[in-house]
């Protein structure tokens, strides 16, 4: 038991960043990335022994994280939030948490690439998170979100088409 602690401790001491970097970029609230990564630690937490002897934790821990991302965004008190026209005033990144690190530039532009994309629906963010922020192929991307590789190629495109729109197509070629 204690082996399992201390190799889980591991391993989520060198993935957390990167997990909680890409719930970010799912839900786009670092509160709630948080709360992500913590729903998918506990499923990986569980299915640790058998992950542990297939060698596939990274695949698994980014598919429940991208699933529960798409689940809690389906759920009704998302829904029931109220939205205003100014945003209350919230710290900045910096006075968070201890995984607050400068996790993603802070540029004028990529603030807007972060609302467009947030700006995009649920299953359409995450096959774009994963295409091009966790660099996955085609292939790894539809297994994972278990879509055919037909459907992660045209909600890519459709992402990006709606990412030129609202961004306008020079700002999406300055960040490349």
């Amino acid at each position: 038991m204690v082996d399992r602690e201390s190799e889980f401790g591991e391993y989520v001491d060198a993935r957390a960043l990167v997990m909680r970097r890409t719930a970010y970029l799912l839900c786009g609230d670092w509160h709630r990335a948080e709360d992500l990564v913590q729903t998918a630690l506990t499923k990986l937490y569980v299915a640790w022994p058998r992950l542990r002897r297939d060698g596939a934790v990274d695949a698994y821990a980014r598919k429940v994280l991208v699933r529960t991302a798409i689940d809690e965004s389906r759920l009704a008190f998302r829904r029931r939030e109220t939205v205003v026209d100014t945003v209350p005033d919230r710290p900045t990144p910096e006075s968070g948490s201890a995984w607050s690190a400068p996790a993603l530039p802070t540029g004028s532009a990529d603030l807007d690439v972060r609302r467009a994309l947030a700006a995009l629906p649920p299953g359409r963010r995450a096959v774009v998170v994963l295409r091009y922020w966790e660099d996955l192929s085609v292939t790894e991307t539809a297994r994972l979100l278990g879509r055919t590789e037909g459907t992660v190629k045209s909600q890519a495109a459709k992402g990006l088409a709606a990412l030129r729109t609202l961004l306008g197509h020079d700002v999406l070629e300055e960040q490349r």
